[in-house]
Parts: structure tokens; C-alpha cells; sequence
């Protein structure tokens, strides 16, 4: 027989649980010492044991896991619920870890508001630009980082065969109602292959761009410091912004180029700077 403290250890629950599973006649004791009450455990039911944790940990309630074991479940069901819980357990992982740098993100531009733009701020035209591209739609910010890349990485697969260039990627970002709308590609001189979509990115009269320098988890600061100088120039913005990759071939992405633009317009009745 097993004591109450060994039979715990060994389901990694405490007693109080062991306790409870008793009241409600989910796992009874084995034995129950009637003068003293100390409840004993049989080796055999450490089965059923490790059957309920399992079944908690996939968030059914006691009636429910009551109702599960009495209809003989398998270790081979239990396994097959348990590795679709893992897979939910690590997307929310990443989708929490998403968010915690995103909130990391934005305190850092709080933190910085006040400090001077260490970006060049230029107001310039953009030319219409054709790009072979993929599309796609993320309901949050700290979503994008995770679908860009494998955007640019369809349409170079897809690109690859007809020997076009892959030296001007551009990706633009739009949000709407149903979240940002992302179009990543690279710019082409004819028409795509099957697989990418061929878009033209019309020519902007006036934009106000900078030049990010590094590693894309601080880029929020460049854009900041782009929408602020937009603001103090007179201008309101006009369409979705652009990010034109000039260097990006480092995994560390310590020595990459970044040129944001961000198409605008003067706020009316107020010249622009």
C-alpha cells in the first residue's frame, strides 16, 4: 500500500486534491484507517490517477472526467487530447511572449518620447513601383514579425524559376477594421509567375521617409520618430506606409536597412514646413 504523501508525490498533487477527489468519489483511498482516518493507496490505482491529472490539465470539470473514466477511456485517447493541448498550450506561449515584447516595445516609446530622433527624416517622391507579392492579414501588431518572412519566402520560391531579381523586397502595411492587411514582394520589370500576385504600388507625390538601422524589433521607434516629424511638418498621412528591405541578409540583423515611407499629405488650410 502507498501512504497519501507517497501516492501525492508520486501524481505530483497535493493531499488536499487526493482529498477532494475522495469527497466527490472520483479516487477513493484504497484504505481508510478507521480511528485515525489515514487514507492508503493501492499501486494499481495510480493508473486512474494519472488519468484524471491528465484529463484536468485538459480543463474538464470533475463531473466530466467522472463521466470520461467510467466510460473506459485508453491511454492512447488520453495521449492523442494531451498532445492537441500541448499544441494550444505552446501557441499560446509564443502568442504571450508576442505580447510581452510588444508591451516591451511600447514602453520603450514612451520611455523615449522626449528624446531626439537618432534617424534622418527626408521629404521626397516615390516612384510606382511593380511588385510580384503575397498577401495576408494579421488581427495584431506583434503578429506581423512571424508572417512577413515567409511572405518574401513564397514569392522567391515562386520567383526563382524565371531568374528574376530578388534585390528590391518591399512590404507594405495597411490597417483596417479586420486588422493589417501586409503585402510582401519584390519588385519585377514583367509579369509574375503563377503563385504571387502582380501589384502596382502607385507613385507618391510627397513622402516622408527615414532610414532604420538594425535589428527590426526597435524599428517602432523609427516609425515613431517618422509619424512624429510628419505631424510637426504639416502633413497628415495619405496611404499605407512602405518598409523598402535595402540590406537584409544578416540572421542578427544587426547591419540591416531599413527605409520606411509613409505616403502623406498637407493638413488643408495649413502649409507645409
Amino acid at each position: 500500500m502507498l501512504s497519501i504523501g507517497a501516492f501525492a508525490q508520486i501524481g505530483q498533487v497535493t493531499h488536499r486534491m487526493l482529498r477532494h477527489w475522495d469527497t466527490a468519489g472520483l479516487l477513493v483511498p484504497a484504505h481508510v484507517n478507521e480511528f485515525s482516518g489515514y487514507r492508503s493507496y493501492d499501486p494499481s490505482q495510480l493508473e486512474r490517477l494519472h488519468r484524471i491529472v491528465a484529463l484536468r490539465q485538459l480543463g474538464f470539470g470533475l463531473e466530466e472526467v467522472a463521466s470520461i473514466l467510467d466510460a473506459g477511456v485508453d491511454a492512447d485517447r488520453i495521449a492523442r487530447m494531451l498532445r492537441i493541448r500541448r499544441a494550444e498550450v505552446e501557441s499560446e506561449q509564443r502568442t504571450a511572449a508576442a505580447r510581452l515584447l510588444d508591451v516591451e516595445r511600447r514602453l520603450h516609446l514612451i520611455e523615449k518620447e522626449n528624446a531626439m530622433s537618432q534617424i534622418e527624416i527626408v521629404q521626397k517622391s516615390l516612384p510606382a513601383v511593380r511588385l510580384a507579392a503575397r498577401t495576408a492579414v494579421v488581427s495584431e501588431q506583434h503578429e506581423v514579425a512571424a508572417v512577413v518572412g515567409p511572405l518574401f519566402d513564397a514569392v522567391a520560391e515562386a520567383l526563382a524559376p524565371t531568374g528574376a531579381s530578388l534585390d528590391r523586397p518591399i512590404a507594405q502595411y495597411e490597417t483596417s477594421e479586420n486588422g493589417m492587411h501586409i503585402m510582401a514582394g519584390y519588385a519585377v520589370s514583367s509579369a509574375g509567375p503563377d503563385g504571387v500576385e502582380l501589384v502596382d504600388l502607385p507613385s507618391v507625390p510627397t513622402a516622408i521617409c527615414g532610414v532604420h538601422l538594425g535589428a527590426m524589433d526597435r524599428i517602432g521607434e523609427s516609425w515613431q520618430a517618422v509619424h512624429t516629424e510628419t505631424i510637426a511638418r504639416g502633413f497628415v498621412l495619405s496611404g499605407p506606409c512602405r518598409e523598402v528591405y535595402i540590406r537584409a541578409a544578416s540572421d542578427d540583423q544587426a547591419d540591416w536597412v531599413t527605409e520606411l515611407q509613409q505616403p502623406v499629405r498637407p493638413v488643408r488650410g495649413t502649409p507645409p514646413v
